[in-house]
């Protein structure tokens, strides 16, 4: 019978009686390894108010690599963010760089961290980051440690800079305020990517227990001489570097649009303000609730700028007030962000992921050629996006003769495409994904709302000068390369089998092996399933972008022009689906392809993922 029994143990540490070997291993493990007394006794009041499953789930399994590095809720456990695991995260990525890089004690790493905290386990984004340099001062390497929070995208440009071997950002970005995360960037300055973090994990694992108490002295970093900030070094850099997106900073200054912007309680705010500076323009109104750090986000459900107006509230209430035009809006960590633009006086046009992309890459293509671009160039000119995004940019590519790709879901693949593209000659104009997240140019491999908020500003200005809105400029951007109307949403699922259900059903929808023949009654010409690696449309059958079998993505393309997508997330409980009508140019009847998308979308929900059979929770800001 299985109870929360405490003993002595010869080393003098509590050791417990559950009933379960392998739960009482790691139990004995956690107390032997970890000296935070909060999340210690987080522990101790699991096992002693008999939740075993809960114990159970938190130390018998470890974190691992998804779309954006490690992330999980802050709190006790061995895949939960907390001293502990940061300090075993820190030793393993130790050990794999000392492998690849002999010159790692004159590198160094790159060490930063957002707003986030958790008062319970003492978890803050600032211990973190402090334990990390310990973790490395402690093997004589050189830690850049910033000495305040900074957006996730000064990480990566802090690597390039100084010459680094790698990087790591204290983040989890937008998710919820009880998780936290430890996002690693190589030399490059993109993300970690396979196989490197399958054996940043494995080292990981060969270190698990803290080398020393000196890992667990949060100053020792700072006290070292080996422990230098490099904040203002790195925002002169960027700030010069952002000048190079400025295209038409002489008539900016005469803007008379006005732009609010909210940090959304996070890092964005101070640097927004430096790069509309940089761009000649009005500094932007900043939300005052939402302008300070706050952990608890306490303005907002969800601190994701994604969700659209029922987030953008607060801003939208101070632009009517103030009589601007346009609201930016970062996220906690400024690596993403969202736009509106006011319609009239009381409604606003909130643009999605893909819309904003459009707007986007026409403008970094139409300055390119302003700018006096010869067109032979353009075989060497690549605009990005994931295999989730909308393909507004390869209509784009096909008419303009630049160069269109597709990365994998995450903005790991695409930086890593960027370093790879630049190393032979190739310039990257433009690179998004649609969750809102984009980078104009290649001064940093990462996404980047900072940089991105002063370049939309500029691009408002310019259009607002000569009599057309944002909207307005969409409309002409779809008009001539084709209508590309996208549907982005999700379910929840915290079930894993019921996932794996699902997609195995998916799989052998009409017998074995065999894939859907339609949606919603429109004919799938061919199928996509990155999971397994195939792809029906090739004529080998196998999937030109790599397998990911660690997590499910498959893509539909319907005889009708729609493009869908089913994937779960790599950083929440969720099954996302995405869907697109890439309409051909001149097929102008908005509303026919909007019926046309609804319904294949119904469809796929409904027939696919069967919500109602697999109690699937539908989003709800």
């Amino acid at each position: 019978m299985e109870d929360g029994g405490k003993r002595a143990d010869r080393n003098g540490e509590p050791s417990r009686n559950t009933g379960d070997p392998q739960l009482d291993a790691a139990v004995q493990r956690w107390f032997c390894w970890d000296r935070n007394p909060r999340t210690r006794a987080q522990m101790d009041s699991l096992l002693d108010a008999g939740r075993l499953d809960d114990a159970r789930s938190r130390l018998c399994g470890r974190l691992s690599f998804g779309t954006a590095g490690l992330r999980a809720p802050m709190g006790a456990g061995f895949n939960r963010i907390n001293d502990l695991t940061v300090i075993q995260s820190t030793q393993g990525l130790h050990s794999y760089l000392r492998r690849c890089f002999p010159d790692l004690c004159s590198r160094g790493v790159v060490v930063g961290f957002d707003t986030r905290g958790q008062q319970e386990s003492g978890c803050s984004s600032l211990r973190l980051a402090k334990l990390t340099a310990a973790v490395m001062v402690s093997r004589d390497v050189p830690v850049h440690l910033f000495s305040g929070v900074v957006p996730t995208p000064y990480v990566p440009f802090a690597v390039k800079k100084l010459g680094a071997a790698a990087g790591v950002m204290i983040t989890a970005s937008h998710n919820p305020k009880e998780d936290n995360g430890y996002k690693v960037y190589w030399c490059s300055g993109a993300q970690v990517a396979s196989p490197q973090d399958k054996e940043i994990l494995r080292c990981i694992e060969e270190e698990q227990e803290p080398w020393s108490a000196s890992c667990w002295d949060e100053e020792a970093g700072q006290r070292s001489p080996l422990c230098t900030d490099p904040l203002t070094r790195v925002n002169s850099c960027y700030m010069d570097r952002l000048s190079s997106l400025c295209f038409h900073r002489a008539a900016n200054g005469d803007s008379p649009l006005r732009v609010v912007h909210s940090s959304f309680h996070g890092v964005g705010h101070a640097f927004v303000q430096q790069a509309f500076q940089v761009f000649g323009l009005a500094p932007p109104i900043p939300v005052p609730e939402q302008k300070d750090p706050d952990p608890n986000f306490s303005t907002v459900r969800c601190p994701n700028p994604e969700e659209g107006e029922p987030v953008l509230e607060l801003s939208f209430r101070l632009a009517e007030k103030e009589d601007a035009g346009i609201v930016l809006a970062t996220d906690p960590d400024a690596d993403r962000l969202a736009v509106a633009e006011r319609c009239d006086r009381c409604s606003w046009k909130v643009f999605s992921g893909n819309e904003l992309a459009a707007l986007l890459g026409w403008w970094m293509f139409f300055n390119w050629k302003q700018n006096g671009a010869d067109p032979a160039e353009g075989r060497s000119i690549y605009m990005l996006a994931t295999a989730v995004s909308s393909k507004i940019l390869q209509a784009l590519a096909r008419a303009e003769g630049f160069r269109f790709e597709e990365t994998l879901p995450g903005f790991k693949w695409i930086g890593n495409r960027i370093h790879e593209l630049s190393r032979t000659g190739n310039r990257v104009l433009f690179s998004f994904e649609e969750s809102i997240g984009f980078l104009c140019g290649d001064m940093v491999p990462e996404k980047d709302g900072v940089s991105t908020a002063a370049v939309v500003a500029e691009m408002a200005a310019y259009l607002h000068r000569g009599g057309l809105s944002l909207a307005q400029q969409l409309h002409i951007i779809y008009q001539t390369y084709g209508y590309h109307l996208s549907t982005t949403s999700y379910v929840i699922c915290r079930d894993p089998p019921t996932i794996q259900r699902i997609f195995s059903r998916i799989r052998n929808f009409d017998g074995a092996e065999l894939y859907p023949k339609t949606c919603g009654g429109v004919p799938v010409v061919h199928v996509r399933d990155v999971t397994t690696g195939y792809d029906s449309s090739q004529p080998d059958l196998r999937s030109t972008l790599p397998v990911t079998r660690s997590s499910q993505m498959v893509t539909f393309h319907l005889q009708n022009g729609v493009v869908a997508t089913l994937r779960t997330s790599g950083t929440e409980p969720k099954i996302k689906f995405y869907t697109e009508f890439c309409a051909a140019p001149g097929q102008s009847d908005v509303v026919a392809l909007e019926e046309e998308l609804q319904k294949v979308t119904a469809a796929l929900l409904d027939e696919f993922l069967e919500p109602q059979k697999n109690k699937l929770i539908g989003r709800c800001v």
